[in-house]
């Protein structure tokens, strides 16, 4: 009888290293609840503010978008699967994926006037600012 060292994953490369990482899988590890939030751009013009999140593989019927308390709220969720049936096996795979955000929407921004477009994996949002917050040329006064 000969002693064999037992390796953890006899699986080689099918897994990442730290899938079955038992303090982790076991337990409950940060990987089953692990929220991926999407990289944000904001940009601050005269008349507006521009926000890009990067929101690949959604449509546009996955998210939803709502202004409440002054908050501008975005969230979205996607969901698939996919099985095949041969003749000596079946696969079965899903993926679902989800995220939510919420802005803090400045003084200075109109609720009423917020626009948002999806394209490219791209979620874009121009923020009208109220006619007061805008940037006006300077007025030359005269004096008496």
């Amino acid at each position: 009888m000969s002693l064999v060292k037992f390796d953890r994953k006899p699986w080689g490369n099918l897994v990442t290293p730290d899938f079955f990482n038992s303090d982790d899988f076991f337990n409950g590890g940060s990987w089953l609840n692990k929220i991926e939030e999407p990289a944000m751009n904001v940009k601050e013009n005269d008349d507006n503010f521009e926000v890009e999140l990067a929101a690949p593989g959604y449509e546009k019927k996955d998210f939803n978008v709502s202004v409440e308390n002054g908050c501008l709220n975005i969230s979205a969720e996607n969901s698939n699967s996919k099985e095949e049936d041969e003749d000596n096996y079946s696969r079965k795979e899903f993926s679902y994926t989800s995220f939510k955000k919420s802005l803090r929407l400045p003084e200075s921004v109109s609720d009423d006037e917020i626009k948002a477009a999806y394209k490219d994996g791209v979620l874009k949002f121009k923020l009208a600012k109220k006619e007061s917050a805008k940037k006006h040329e300077p007025k030359t006064v005269e004096i008496n």
